[in-house]
């Protein structure tokens, strides 16, 4: 595996794979790199001959207050991983590679409405920042193929989105969130969780599959089946942020008719915050 850490390296390697006909796949990471990250390799592979993989802690998507410098890094073990995975190519770029002039006054992409929605109401810009990022990202590395992990549904949804009215030449392939034994969304950030906060946190999972049982017997109460979800969150000792039942294709509320549905939620747990989903078609 290759390991580059500017676009002008990068573009190198990425000529010499055009001129080759060689078809690329992209998956954009934060790095500290688990089995959720892998899978997203595993399916680049099975969709293009080559498989650039980036890690970049992107500054712009992180709130004040949020945890930009204790987001976890594991440079050496991320690229052992991703050598085993058959990665093609780590791109590592530093943050002045990638905001050359500063961060801001950056030019931001942004997509407006279904940004400001869900996390976005509790982390303004977030979703600004991840769509600038992964513009950027896809400018660089020219992929004809990215992927992206499920467990971040709505940012799933901005990108596709952002990639639809932008006409970006890019496939936008979605694959299911990896999940721990007991059900809990592998995440980077589980690492903060508590010993006794990891045994907590399976339940966020747990009530999201309570409200999916009632949709499939017959419920159509949205705010009432979303307000008891919280409830039960409160109940198990996180701290619910929301809990949403939306329109999987657009994250619009939905309609009685409506059959595929996702159901989206944020909640805390001492100082982590744990977002999850799932997908139910009705």
């Amino acid at each position: 595996m290759q390991t580059v850490e500017t676009i002008s390296e990068l573009r190198v390697q990425i000529a010499e794979w055009r001129r080759a006909g060689e078809r690329i796949a992209f998956v954009p990471t934060m790095g500290n790199l688990h089995e959720g990250h892998l899978a997203l390799v595993a399916r680049a592979r099975e969709l293009a001959g080559r498989v650039v993989v980036s890690i970049f802690v992107n500054p712009l998507q992180f709130g004040q207050g949020e945890d930009l410098d204790a987001y976890p890094r594991t440079p050496i073990e991320d690229a052992e991983k991703l050598q085993q995975a058959g990665a093609d190519l780590l791109f590592r770029p530093q943050v002045a590679e990638v905001y050359p002039r500063g961060q801001a006054g950056v030019t931001y992409v942004e997509v407006p409405g279904i940004s400001d929605i869900l996390c976005g109401t509790s982390r303004p810009g977030h979703f600004r920042g991840v769509a600038t990022v992964v513009a950027k990202l896809f400018n660089m590395v020219q992929p004809d193929v990215a992927c992206f992990g499920e467990k971040d549904y709505q940012q799933l949804t901005v990108l596709r989105r952002m990639v639809s009215d932008l006409n970006m030449p890019v496939a936008i392939m979605g694959v299911a969130t990896r999940r721990e034994g007991d059900g809990l969304a592998m995440s980077s950030r589980n690492g903060y969780l508590s010993a006794e906060e990891r045994r907590t946190a399976p339940q966020l999972y747990r009530i999201l599959q309570g409200v999916a049982g009632r949709l499939r017997c017959g419920a159509r109460e949205w705010a009432v089946l979303e307000q008891q979800a919280a409830e039960e969150l409160a109940a198990a000792g996180l701290s619910p942020d929301y809990v949403a039942i939306r329109r999987a294709a657009d994250l619009e509320r939905p309609s009685t008719g409506d059959s595929a549905l996702v159901i989206l939620a944020a909640a805390r747990l001492g100082r982590t915050r744990l977002i999850d989903n799932l997908l139910i078609n009705l």
